[in-house]
């Protein structure tokens, strides 16, 4: 199987999609630190080279484990990480940093647990408000002049801080959640990305499991995530269920999986507008990162999209607890 590469920002070339790392800690239930790490190598064994983390995933140790790839694949990864929540996922988040100090710190600890000497693509995980946007990215940019980072990355981010922080220093890539059940960028941010050039890599493509139509509601295990977001209640994803089998339906029609087609809308829907889109499915199982792959190879059509817009429309409830967490909010 070969994975296309795309250009995601000029002079930054990664596979047309990513790994999500998140997938292989406690948050979903987490993996062995062998499987995990057979399953990282199995997606570079692939082609999947863009490999996404947080120093938040698992309080550092889905950085360390992803260095134990890099001690034998550097050359073949494009490394991604995060900085500024300050928590976990698994047990709640409790604040945010973003001032110049904190991303100095939290660099040269990143650094550290994945064992390199840069990073590819070192994004701002979580907006602190409490800090102008232009001291963040600033201090981000002084890590580029230091050789220590590549190219620099925002999630969650609003089209007007997104604006702003372009003017500081050029932005590659938004990372923010978008699929066909949470749509909400399409009005301001991916559009804003697109007009600056700014690349877009969608986390939880696949809804966080529940696009695929292999997530119930009982199926949840007691300390998972999901728990926590609104949209997993046991009554909204009884509602969801009809975006499910609109995409069943046209993933029979084209032969391909639900997961397929989900990933397979998101290329669509950067060519429809006009920039990089390269999502980052995560997964504990390698099965599962062939299925996705293979989404690089299906077509939709007009026709299918439309039945997906539609699904779309109805979609109940929202995609996190606190809506400030994430740009949806601070657009409204």
């Amino acid at each position: 199987m070969t994975i296309s590469r795309i250009e995601l920002a000029p002079g930054f070339t990664v596979s047309a999609q990513g790994f999500g790392g998140m997938a292989l800690t406690d948050v979903y239930g987490g993996s062995p630190s062998d499987e995990a790490l057979a399953t990282l190598n199995h997606a570079v064994d692939i082609g999947v080279t863009l490999i996404d983390t947080a120093d938040v995933y698992g309080a550092g140790s889905n950085e360390e484990l992803i260095s134990r790839l890099l001690r034998h694949r550097r050359g073949e990864v494009e490394l991604a990480t995060k900085f500024g929540i300050i928590g976990s996922p698994a047990q709640g988040y409790s604040g945010v940093r973003g001032d110049a100090a904190y991303v100095r710190e939290a660099a040269e600890a990143s650094l550290g647990r994945l064992d390199t000497e840069v990073i590819d693509l070192y994004y701002m995980h979580r907006r602190d408000t409490s800090v102008p946007i232009e001291e963040t990215v600033g201090a981000m940019a002084d890590l580029v002049t230091a050789g220590k980072v590549r190219h620099l990355g925002l999630s969650e981010v609003t089209a007007d801080e997104l604006q702003a922080a372009c003017a500081v220093h050029p932005i590659a890539a938004v990372q923010s959640e978008w699929s066909i059940w949470s749509r909400d960028v399409e009005a301001l941010v991916v559009p804003a990305a697109a007009q600056l050039g700014v690349g877009f890599i969608p986390y939880s493509p696949l809804g966080r499991g529940f696009l695929t139509g292999t997530v119930q509601a009982t199926s949840l295990g007691e300390g998972d995530f999901r728990h926590r977001v609104p949209r997993f209640g046991a009554e909204a994803m009884a509602a969801n269920a009809a975006v499910v089998e609109a995409i069943q339906g046209v993933a029979a029609d084209v032969g391909a999986t639900a997961a397929q087609v989900a990933l397979a809308w998101l290329a669509a829907q950067g060519k429809r507008f006009g920039l990089p889109v390269v999502p980052i499915p995560g997964t504990r199982k390698q099965q599962r990162i062939d299925e996705n792959a293979g989404a690089t190879s299906v077509v939709l059509t007009q026709a299918h999209l439309d039945v997906l817009d539609g699904a779309a429309a109805q979609v109940v409830g929202d995609r996190s607890a606190d809506r400030g967490w994430v740009s949806q909010g601070r657009e409204a």
